[in-house]
């Protein structure tokens, strides 16, 4: 039987010798990721509004092929805040030796109702998407669109835990690719029923896309972060009509940040990096 995907660091009594080991490993991350962060030269707002209590919930819109821009997010908390992200990742992820490992490693958990009742309950800053898997395996015409659905679990459990939800926007991912042909698109090949017979989720399934020139890499698009007002759950019920007004409210402030920062991007002039060979917006 596989061990919980909760790991010790989740709990309170963190020993030192264990706190240096996740203290080095978020180090040498922090330097292989500085290639990335020298193409992308991400602007980081509203750090500065981040309550101090705990625990926390940040909730926020997956990108397409979201792990690009996420640990830029990561490393910004951990450096500015001291904030060590515990992400609740899709079971998806679980299920593939090695990279599961990885994603451990990092303080990522599958993404259950009792292992996110456990990081709360030990004071942690936790990461979630609602529109998981569908959200990054993006749809043509759905750039910067939130996918949640009806989706109320993280309001749910950030009522019943006394968790403080701090909604954060990401763009400029979604301008580093364009769309050759969507899982709907893929679907309805002969490929389809291939993928069926698989027994490939549909909502997990990603696009074909191409980013500098024919190529699926990404062209170096600057990112954009806002970090939201905080949104206090305390005194709130956990009846449905409280979860989906929460939903709607953190929803709201999400897709507002999306606004805030395609404005903030429209008005950049230093949003590419070498323009000329990398200028061509991305077209969901």
């Amino acid at each position: 039987m596989r061990r919980s995907m909760v790991s010790r660091e989740a709990r309170p009594a963190k020993s030192a010798t264990l706190a240096a080991m996740q203290d080095e490993l978020l180090q040498r991350a922090l330097r292989l990721l500085e290639p990335w962060r020298w193409l992308t030269r991400p602007r980081f707002y509203g750090l500065d509004d981040i309550p101090d209590e705990r625990p926390l919930l940040f909730v926020g819109n997956h990108t397409l092929y979201g792990m690009l821009d996420v640990p830029l997010l990561y490393a910004e908390l951990y450096k500015k805040k001291g904030i060590f992200l515990r992400a609740l990742g899709d079971h998806i992820h679980f299920k593939i030796p090695g990279w599961r490992d990885a994603l451990e490693a990092f303080g990522v958990v599958d993404g259950t109702r009792e292992n996110c009742a456990e990081l709360m309950r030990a004071g942690e800053s936790i990461l979630v998407f609602p529109g998981g898997a569908r959200e990054v395996a993006k749809r043509r015409g759905e750039k910067y669109k939130l996918v949640w659905k009806e989706r109320l679990g993280f309001a749910r459990m950030a009522i019943e835990n006394g968790c403080t939800i701090v909604p954060f926007s990401a763009v400029g991912l979604e301008d580093a690719y364009d769309i050759v042909m969507d899982a709907d698109e893929l679907l309805a090949t002969p490929l389809g029923a291939l993928f069926r017979r698989m027994g490939l989720r549909e909502d997990a399934l990603l696009p074909v896309v191409k980013g500098i020139g024919p190529t699926p890499l990404p062209r170096p698009q600057r990112l954009y972060f806002r970090l939201g007002p905080a949104v206090p759950t305390t005194g709130l019920s956990g009846d449905e009509g409280s979860c989906r007004e929460l939903r709607d409210q953190v929803k709201a402030e999400v897709e507002r940040g999306i606004e805030l920062m395609l404005i903030e991007q429209a008005a950049d002039p230093d949003r590419v990096r070498l323009p000329g060979l990398f200028d061509r917006g991305g077209s969901l």
